[in-house]
């Protein structure tokens, strides 16, 4: 499916910018700011956007703010023009969705870096930041089809991100049994945990037994429906640890540690040598990206599928193989 900004415009709520802009008083101090579609203080995507900025903080010496914005496209725009004006020297899009607003803005303010989050762009001073979660996703893929009889992915909204990680997980699966069968449904947006867990029981009850939530916020509502359908249904936790949530279930973590990347390339931009190119970060680059086994739950993965995953991480890493089949 082809992403259209005319139906992602038309599709949104109109809400208002959550928290406040200060302004800081000296204009040649070097500030990132950060826009994110949800709140920091929830597990999950919008929480590795703010690690993101601390680290740039801590590690840097930068100033810092963050805006918490809902799906609102004019309230993305409204936040980059503040923050240029106010002479930000790099601003985060912590999404997809904020690129066309970056492009907009970013014409009127040249020597503003305007960063966006799980994008392949690179125009001008706008500079996707993508780490290919295909790739991770193609090995939950493989686990899945080797342990399990069905699958089910539950996604936000249907944006590239989501669409990239799950046809990962597709094609890893389907590399083991091409038969395998794998349902998928989005919810519409990243909030409504309600929706999100009644879709992942929906898909248990048809079978799935391997079931896989992707909703930035509203993922915790996957991983109760996990939980509560017993430990036979058995999942990854995404970009943050949801253990707790379902301790009987998961069987592995995939952490991004997105911030580290997000250091080093603002890094190089406050050294005068921003990238030339979007970024991608992948299980090529281990400081980044994570995928992990757990040892201490009632089901864990065998030591020979381990074996064959490890071997695939590494064809992975090495461009061998081609995880999102584009």
């Amino acid at each position: 499916m082809k992403f259209s900004r005319r139906l992602f415009l038309e599709g949104v709520a109109a809400l208002s910018i959550a928290v406040s802009i200060p302004a800081f008083a000296q204009a040649d101090d070097f500030k990132m700011g950060l826009l994110v579609p949800g709140s920091v203080s929830e597990e999950g995507w919008n929480r590795i956007g703010f690690n993101a900025l601390k680290g740039v903080e801590s590690q840097l010496g930068a100033k810092i703010s963050y805006v918490e914005l809902q799906q609102n496209p004019a309230s993305f725009e409204k936040a980059f023009r503040d923050y240029a004006s106010q002479g930000y020297k790099v601003i985060l899009g912590h999404g997809f969705e904020f690129q066309d607003a970056a492009l907009e803005v970013a014409l009127d303010y040249p020597d503003t870096y305007f960063l966006i989050s799980s994008s392949s762009i690179h125009e001008g001073n706008v500079i996707g930041l993508n780490t290919d979660t295909s790739q991770p996703f193609y090995l939950m893929g493989v686990i899945a089809a080797k342990m399990g009889k069905k699958a089910g992915l539950v996604g936000g909204m249907e944006i590239p991100p989501i669409q990239q990680a799950f046809a990962g997980f597709k094609n890893g699966a389907k590399s083991v049994n091409p038969d395998f069968p794998i349902s998928e449904a989005y919810i519409g947006n990243f909030t409504d945990t309600t929706a999100a867990k009644e879709a992942a029981l929906s898909m248990i009850s048809q079978g799935a037994d391997f079931v896989v939530p992707n909703a930035s916020g509203a993922t915790v509502g996957g991983y109760q429906a996990i939980a509560e359908s017993g430990k036979d249904v058995r999942s990854f936790s995404i970009f943050s640890d949801f253990t707790p949530v379902a301790p009987d279930n998961i069987l592995g973590l995939y952490v991004a540690d997105y911030a580290q990347g997000v250091v080093e390339v603002v890094k190089s931009i406050k050294d005068g040598t921003p990238p030339t190119e979007n970024v991608v970060f992948g299980l090529k680059d281990p400081k980044v990206i994570s995928f992990t086994f757990r040892d201490d739950g009632p089901v864990s993965v065998p030591a020979e599928i381990r074996a064959e995953v490890k071997a695939i991480s590494d064809k992975i890493a090495a461009g061998e193989i081609k995880t999102d089949g584009q």
